[in-house]
């Protein structure tokens, strides 16, 4: 077996889907900055999407590495070229998803076992429980990388601890999450699906995430600690030792621009949505994307558009390439010709993070993922919040009661919006679109106020992030915990 080694040397095995691969890429570059040498490991389809990432180390001549495994597509029962969670089909494979990723657990150990020296720690995901039984086995310390808040993170524990939400009879009928900072209530319809369930594979697998968690020296999340200090000290609670280390997307794009590296491959969507901003007034247009795995029906992205449309507000509107059918862009090309010079359709992938930035930007139509969450607090954008899944109703409740800076559409249910659009009704009408707009981007009033409290947010984020502020102290104390393990 081999030995440790007197090298730094950190192990990121993220989850093969977008919204966790980004941190984890984001999570190596941070690392590296400090001195380690950082291996990711990644399918080959996945590491093509993060080529730049490895274009950027080298520019900043820092020692990332990609260690690339074939995803067991045919094994577990998927299409071929199904290495990312955003390829697959329809959601019905999601459980042949989390079935070809744990059979990534042989390969790893194989390779593990091959080295001279295995790695200082192991940074895995928390949807790769096997990864515990890896760590045991070569005796490598590791610690899980969360990609979503403290804020959900206690909320989930604090629910399916107590059980709540199982007294609770009513869909509809609001409950009080206990032990919390603030007071929070939900209801069973806007809890993730996977907590409503008391039996099957889904509570299983829930079981073992929480079980290889406990079992972890600790946790890294992405978020800082002046962003929400009550509930990072309520999740010390229930795990060994917690890092806010966020918010990383901020880490990397201060990093780039102190060494002046500025991406020059620009597509004709990119320069074309930065020049429509740079046409706009500041804080004028509304940014539109509800991230990689979220599809929503011609229908309900037809009523979307008559509510940007019925606004008096520009606005970047992203589509996902899988929403573009061609019957919807037949009705599209009306609409974009009615709409020429005071709105931008972009199919597919957007610059976001750019977009955010850019002083024209008053308002980010979100579907509340904490990736798109902390890019627009980093940019200081108020979130007009349309929660569609997973943990995206506990991150509108952080962003709307406990932050202060979003305001709700009006979705109530995750169950609603599955069972609305298979029948093929409207979940969010073109008047709550545009109601919930000029509510965000009120002059004066309460809309004054979530844009003051977004600046606020904004600056507590960029002083985390400088080299005395707590995220890049906590990385460094992270390090250091690690390294005071290696042998002399």
């Amino acid at each position: 077996m081999a030995s440790q080694t007197h090298q730094p040397h950190f192990l990121l095995v993220p989850l093969m889907s977008q919204s966790h691969l980004i941190p984890f890429t984001e999570m190596a570059k941070l690392l590296a900055s400090n001195g380690v040498s950082v291996t990711i490991v990644l399918t080959p389809l996945n590491a093509a999407r993060f080529n730049k990432v490895i274009d950027q180390a080298k520019a900043l001549n820092l020692k990332i590495h990609f260690h690339l495994l074939p995803f067991p597509c045919a094994e577990a029962g998927l299409p071929e070229g199904c290495e990312n969670m955003d390829t697959l089909p329809s959601p019905e494979y999601q459980h042949l998803f989390f079935a070809a990723s744990n059979m990534l657990k042989e390969p790893i150990e194989k390779w593990l076992s091959e080295l001279e020296t295995v790695p200082t720690c192991i940074v895995s995901d928390l949807c790769l429980p096997w990864t515990s039984n890896v760590a045991s086995k070569f005796k490598i310390p590791r610690v899980v990388l969360h990609t979503i808040s403290c804020f959900s993170l206690l909320c989930s524990h604090n629910i399916i601890h107590s059980k709540v939400h199982e007294s609770v009879t009513s869909m509809s009928k609001p409950f009080v999450v206990p032990d919390l900072p603030d007071t929070v209530e939900f209801t069973k319809a806007q809890l993730p699906e996977v907590m409503k369930q008391d039996s099957g594979a889904w509570k299983h697998a829930i079981d073992q995430f929480k079980k290889a968690e406990l079992s972890a020296e600790g946790v890294l999340v992405n978020s800082f600690e002046e962003l929400e200090s009550m509930y990072v000290r309520g999740y010390e609670k229930v795990v060994r030792k917690v890092w806010c280390i966020g918010p990383l997307s901020l880490h990397s794009k201060l990093m780039l621009e102190r060494c002046r590296i500025v991406d020059n491959k620009v597509s004709m969507d990119k320069s074309e949505c930065l020049n429509f901003l740079s046409s706009n007034k500041p804080c004028s247009v509304v940014y539109v994307c509800f991230g990689s795995l979220c599809h929503i029906l011609a229908s309900q992205l037809k009523e979307l558009a008559l509510g940007l449309e019925a606004s008096s507000h520009p606005f970047i509107w992203v589509i996902g390439k899988n929403d573009c059918s061609q019957e919807l862009e037949e009705w599209l090309k009306n609409f974009e010709e009615r709409n020429r010079g005071r709105g931008v359709i972009i199919r597919g992938w957007a610059p976001q993070v750019e977009i955010l930035s850019h002083p024209a930007t008053g308002g980010f139509l979100s579907h509340c993922g904490w990736n798109s969450t902390l890019e627009a607090i980093s940019a200081g954008v108020p979130i007009i919040t349309w929660p569609l899944t997973a943990e995206q109703f506990f991150n509108e409740k952080h962003i709307v009661q406990v932050l202060k800076i979003g305001a709700r559409i009006g979705v109530e249910a995750v169950d609603d919006l599955m069972q609305t659009y298979k029948a093929g009704k409207m979940l969010v009408k073109k008047e709550q679109v545009k109601k919930a707009i000029e509510e965000l981007m009120e002059q004066g009033g309460k809309g004054e106020q979530r844009r003051n409290r977004a600046r606020e947010v904004k600056q507590m984020a960029h002083k985390a992030v400088q080299d005395d502020g707590s995220s890049a102290l906590n990385c460094k104390l992270f390090i250091q915990q690690f390294l005071g393990q290696l042998p002399n």
